[in-house]
């Protein structure tokens, strides 16, 4: 696969500043580790950075992703000015989990300053949109959202980003302890 760079944009609106996604970098060390990793930050995703040792392995692990061609994670910056540096607000990841099969994963979360503001939600679409973009034709045709049944902040950024409840997971503990959603959204032809 030949190697794909990315930039994405998503316009300010007239409560919240315009996004910028970008690939992780070892600079974003100190911004993530500086998050508020609240409650709900910690609730709903599988790793958190408590120092700037963690953090720097989970970017590590970001930027393997990119090369190896199967992970392509991105910052989401707040950024007024519309460059890459600005405050961090999140993280988008495009995930191709089983490689040659027309379907990827979508996941994200988004840091407690910047919940309530669209951030999640313009976000989403500015990586589905390039998605769609970067693996063209029969390469991608679906990606799926999946996050569990009682985080509802997850089902309505699904929803306003046009990706329709598909099914339900049922739970499968250690790992997985309450039912989850899958969310679909295919490629408009």
């Amino acid at each position: 696969m030949e190697k794909i760079t990315a930039r994405l944009t998503a316009a300010a609106t007239p409560s919240a500043p315009a996004l910028v996604l970008r690939p992780w970098t070892p600079a974003d060390a100190a911004a993530l580790v500086a998050l508020d990793w609240d409650d709900a930050l910690r609730r709903w995703t599988t790793a958190t950075t408590d120092d700037e040792a963690s953090a720097t392995r989970w970017i590590g692990i970001q930027q393997e992703g990119w090369e190896a061609g199967h992970r392509f994670a991105f910052a989401v910056v707040e950024s007024p000015s519309g460059d890459t540096e600005g405050r961090l607000a999140g993280h988008m990841v495009l995930k191709i989990v089983t490689p040659g099969i027309a379907s990827a994963e979508v996941g994200y979360w988004t840091a407690a300053h910047a919940r309530g503001r669209g951030v999640a939600p313009r976000a989403l679409e500015a990586l589905t949109e390039w998605a769609f973009t970067a693996f063209p034709g029969e390469e991608l045709t679906r990606l799926e959202l999946l996050h569990q049944e009682d985080n509802t902040a997850s089902c309505r950024v699904a929803e306003k980003t046009r990706y329709a409840l598909a099914s339900i997971l049922p739970a499968s503990p250690p790992a997985h302890p309450h039912a989850g959603h899958v969310h679909v959204r295919t490629r408009e032809i």
